[in-house]
């Protein structure tokens, strides 16, 4: 059973009134959600309902047409990722952007590595640094010298959030990380949700298998032709409930 999330203080995000259009079509129109610290908010919709292109105006992917994100209740400017990143907002796409023939510290570090003081690639420093993270979100994680290539889809999940972590990520943004995979490997990847959540990051999951969200999130927002139709409480609504929001795009009436 997870903990109750605190939603008294101020989210570690908000979104509020968000709207964004690509050629005269409003792909998102005026739609606000927020996230909590230690809190895991689904984001579903069918394809082009605009849930993609509204975590993208927070990845600083794109830039929003109107509407303000406030992180930590300031009201900030994102206009590129290297924005996002400096808030603390790491993004975890599906593909994963590994390079394969590297082993996980190399992947940790990939762009930002650690060099001894005469300039040289501090290899020994990078491995103990990904052993301790390691040792943090995946303890099982024994496979430090083989290329990623190698490691199961879970372990690759591993190394791409130990890196968002790494660099002091406290908002994490998720794009399906179970699809394709098994069921000891969704576990596994569930597992280090949690363990994410308990160290009192936020993460927004862009998702399409509901079962996912139930299992995994705390609140699910559903969108529709680029509008918000919701924002529930997983353990107030049914799978029925949710499916419901996605096609007929009305919140039940017991969550309304």
């Amino acid at each position: 059973m997870t903990t109750p999330i605190d939603r008294t203080g101020t989210p570690l995000v908000e979104m509020r009134d968000i709207s964004i259009a690509f050629g005269g079509v409003k792909a998102v129109d005026r739609v606000s959600i927020d996230l909590y610290p230690g809190e895991v908010v689904g984001l579903l919709g069918h394809n082009g309902a605009g849930k993609s292109t509204l975590i993208k105006c927070l990845s600083g992917a794109y830039k929003q047409d109107s509407g303000d994100i406030l992180i930590n209740g300031e009201k900030v400017t994102i206009n590129n990722p290297r924005d996002a990143r400096a808030y603390n907002i790491e993004t975890i796409y599906q593909t994963l952007a590994l390079a394969d023939n590297l082993d996980a510290a190399s992947n940790l570090f990939l762009g930002r590595e650690l060099v001894t003081p005469l300039g040289f690639v501090d290899e020994a420093r990078m491995e103990a640094e990904t052993r301790k993270i390691m040792g943090r979100l995946n303890p099982n994680f024994r496979k430090f010298a083989a290329p990623v290539k190698a490691l199961s889809g879970g372990q690759r999940q591993s190394v791409a959030i130990a890196r968002a972590v790494y660099f002091n990520a406290r908002i994490l943004i998720m794009d399906e990380p179970t699809a394709a995979l098994g069921p000891q490997e969704t576990r596994m990847v569930a597992e280090l949700i949690q363990e994410l959540k308990r160290q009192g990051l936020g993460i927004f999951l862009i998702e399409h298998d509901i079962h996912a969200v139930m299992n995994l999130c705390d609140r699910a927002s559903v969108m529709k032709n680029g509008q918000l139709v919701g924002t529930v409480d997983v353990k107030d609504v049914t799978d029925d409930d949710i499916l419901g929001m996605i096609i007929l795009g009305k919140k039940p009436a017991k969550a309304a």
